[in-house]
């Protein structure tokens, strides 16, 4: 049977309860069923749905919210229209969301471009009608009902509700914008909790607005204690107070401009208990209206700047140990092997002098000389290996490991060491921390057994010393160990030690080798 258009009452009445609905919703999700029950209630619909597009899978339009009047039983149409997705023009809600038009359909169980007819069938559905929902300048989605009965279109309701979905596009928009907004500022204040850096904001005056938990950690204030208060009083030294005080007020003279912004300054902070430490520090202002604020990204550069003197430190270390190796090698060579060559030489001289005088004798010298260019020899070639052992270069790592361990005073074990050739800077300095720490052994450990061990894993050759003795070793107190870890530190290597007394000590470094 054929219905006659609603009424004009009831149109009110629709008008009014969608007015109220959205005047008192705060988000879309709770508004829509309020509006769908408003509008289904006023005007005889029994079944209603919203659609919006899915922003995951564009372009294609998913149903976002449903309701249905008491008593009826459409369980089966509702769960497909909740689970169907619909491409534009594609059924009634694709058309309207395509067309930005109102659209009617007398009977959707016969109507070819309505994918759920069967299930409309089943549930006794037959007259439809959807309305798009409308921003300012976009199609936002559908909104469609369903009655058991066949109705004929009805021009005076399809305005009404195109005009509901003017309304209640402009509220979804208007409620999504400030959720946006709200969302971008609690993203923001995330953002700032999270920042490892110290972020402190003060006003035209110097006081603070905004410190966040990095800075509460770094000079040890809770939030109460410096909302209001001068920052200068808070954080900065007494002594540089003044000369802080003085550059805000020309900052803000000149309008919220000056040197010292936007640029990576180091200063001295000071904490809550008055203690000093370095810090890094870059100024911005805030674009925002009224009197100039500005914010200050600091950084504890306490371990930075500890590195960066390590680091010098390290490098002068490094310059004083070339320096004392040549002139090592500059007097042994002077007191060993040059001695013997000039002995050698005089010797030959009067060996000459004398083969000619006395034959017996001669033969005598020439043998001392011999003797000495031989002495001469093993010396050099003992000062060579120590520059540079020739096991090394000519066999790798393993090799000369196991040299140093059966050449070692102490009882000593070579466990692990690596079959195959290394980068030269590797190898070296493995060998000489291999043999600094057995050297070590020898003569402080009074230890009976030492072990080595030198294993690559992961692109990283591991290299550990053990041995029984006595324990007690401080890295800090010889130059062997710092100068090894100069050398490992040169290839991004690490040094640690662990001697506990009474428990023998532990050598463990690491080399990267890649």
């Amino acid at each position: 049977m054929h219905t006659r258009a609603h009424d004009s009452p009831g149109l009110i009445g629709a008008e009014h309860s969608v007015a109220r609905s959205l005047a008192y919703g705060e988000r879309p999700d709770d508004v829509y069923p309020r509006v769908l029950a408003a509008i289904g209630e006023a005007l005889g619909w029994l079944l209603g749905s919203v659609w919006e597009a899915d922003r995951a899978r564009s372009p294609s339009i998913v149903c976002v919210a449903s309701w249905q009047a008491p008593g009826v039983e459409a369980t089966d149409f509702r769960e497909i229209t909740e689970s169907i997705r619909l491409g534009p023009g594609e059924g009634l809600p694709g058309r309207v969301w395509s067309s930005g038009e109102p659209a009617w359909i007398d009977d959707v169980t016969t109507d070819p471009n309505f994918p759920r007819a069967a299930a409309a069938k089943r549930a006794g559905l037959h007259a439809a009608v959807a309305f798009p929902i409308r921003s300012r300048d976009r199609i936002l989605g559908a909104i469609e009902f369903f009655s058991e009965e066949h109705r004929e279109p009805d021009e005076r309701a399809l305005e009404t509700m195109a005009s509901f979905g003017a309304q209640i596009g402009q509220f979804v928009e208007r409620r999504r914008a400030e959720e946006a907004v709200r969302e971008a500022g609690e993203l923001k204040r995330a953002m700032l909790d999270a920042a490892l850096d110290c972020i402190i904001t003060i006003d035209h005056r110097g006081r603070v607005i905004d410190f966040n938990p990095a800075a509460q950690a770094t000079f040890g204030y809770g939030v109460a204690e410096v909302a209001g208060r001068e920052m200068a009083e808070l954080v900065v030294p007494p002594s540089l107070r003044d000369r802080h005080r003085a550059g805000l007020a020309r900052c803000v003279a000149a309008g919220g401009t000056g040197d010292l912004l936007d640029r990576r300054i180091e200063i001295t902070g000071m904490r809550a208990d008055g203690s000093e430490f370095p810090v890094e520090l870059t100024i911005t202002r805030i674009d925002v209206p009224g009197p100039p604020k500005f914010t200050g990204y600091l950084r504890d550069i306490t371990d930075r700047l500890a590195a960066e003197a390590e680091l010098k430190a390290s490098r002068a270390r490094i310059v004083s140990a070339g320096d004392e190796e040549r002139r090592r090698i500059e007097r042994d060579l002077h007191d060993g092997a040059q001695q013997r060559l000039v002995a050698a030489t005089l010797g030959l001289r009067l060996a000459r002098r004398k083969l000619e005088q006395d034959g017996d004798e001669g033969l005598r010298l020439l043998d001392e000389a011999i003797d000495d260019v031989v002495g001469a020899t093993n010396e050099l070639r003992e000062l060579a290996r120590g520059i540079h052992p020739s096991v090394l270069t000519e066999g790798g790592l393993g090799p000369a490991l196991d040299s140093l361990v059966s050449g070692c005073p102490v009882a000593a074990e070579l466990i692990a060491a690596p079959e195959d050739r290394l980068a030269q800077g590797v190898e070296s300095a493995a060998y000489f921390t291999v043999a600094e720490a057995l050297t070590n052994v020898v003569r402080y450990a009074e230890a009976s057994l030492a072990t080595v061990s030198a294993v690559v894993s992961d692109g990283v050759l591991a290299i550990e010393v053990t041995d029984d003795g006595c324990g007690g070793a401080d890295p800090a107190a010889g130059s062997g160990l710092r100068g090894l870890a100069d050398r490992l530190a040169a290839l991004e290597g690490t040094l640690a030690v662990q001697s506990p007394a009474g428990a023998g000590t532990t050598l463990r470094a690491r080399i990267p080798c890649a």
